[in-house]
């Protein structure tokens, strides 16, 4: 990956799907690993978390998380998951974080010369091309790694440039010797896309958590 070491540089990050991603390709992620190797790579002016939570549970699992990052150099923006019943009475949970994501970085452009975007969900393909009519430069990361992969084709096209996480795993990954064989990724990649699709089929917005 390329960056200038005069770029002001924000990470925007889609906490569900760069969780889903991580998981796919069997690692885990060591956010103070991550926050330090961008810092080398040019100024960073913000490292921001989204994520949605469900506030009526006595514990989420996702809170230790959200608590060390945001007592360690991470901007953490959340909201609430919303409960509805659908059509046929099923109970269903929503929590997108897609619009906060994007206003953000366009208040936030002015002040920078680099997003890097931690996610492969093709509807941020506008934002980034938003971003460059602005002059910023933008990178995508997320993977082609897994069948089939975690990026959409046409946000990883928009994208100035793309990096693919799996290659980054030697310098942000919790363990290194860790490392899950690639067909048991492989087949939790099958199992979490398989999930979606069954999600999307019942519910136009999801959980995303």
């Amino acid at each position: 990956m390329f960056f200038y070491p005069t770029e002001r540089t924000a990470l925007f990050i889609d906490g569900a799907n760069l969780y889903a991603t991580a998981k796919s390709l069997g690692f885990d992620i060591d956010y103070k690993r991550l926050l330090g190797l961008f810092r080398e790579k040019g100024q960073l002016v913000r490292a921001l978390y989204y994520t949605a939570l469900a506030e009526d549970q006595e514990y989420s699992s996702i809170r230790p998380l959200i608590d060390w990052l945001d007592y360690n150099g991470y901007t953490m923006v959340t909201k609430p998951t919303k409960e509805y019943t659908d059509a046929s009475g099923r109970r269903k949970i929503k929590g997108n974080m897609d619009i906060e994501l994007t206003v953000d970085a366009m208040e936030l452009a002015e002040h920078l010369d680099h997003v890097v975007l931690f996610s492969g969900d093709g509807d941020f393909r506008s934002l980034v091309a938003a971003l460059q009519q602005k002059g910023l430069r933008v990178s995508v990361i997320s993977t082609l790694q897994t069948q089939p992969p975690m990026v959409a084709d046409e946000l990883r096209r928009q994208a100035d440039q793309f990096i693919d996480i799996a290659d980054l795993e030697k310098d942000i990954c919790r363990d290194p010797t860790a490392r899950v064989p690639r067909e048991t990724r492989e087949a939790r990649a099958h199992q979490y896309r398989s999930q979606r699709e069954r999600e999307y089929q019942s519910n136009d917005d999801p959980l995303d958590v």
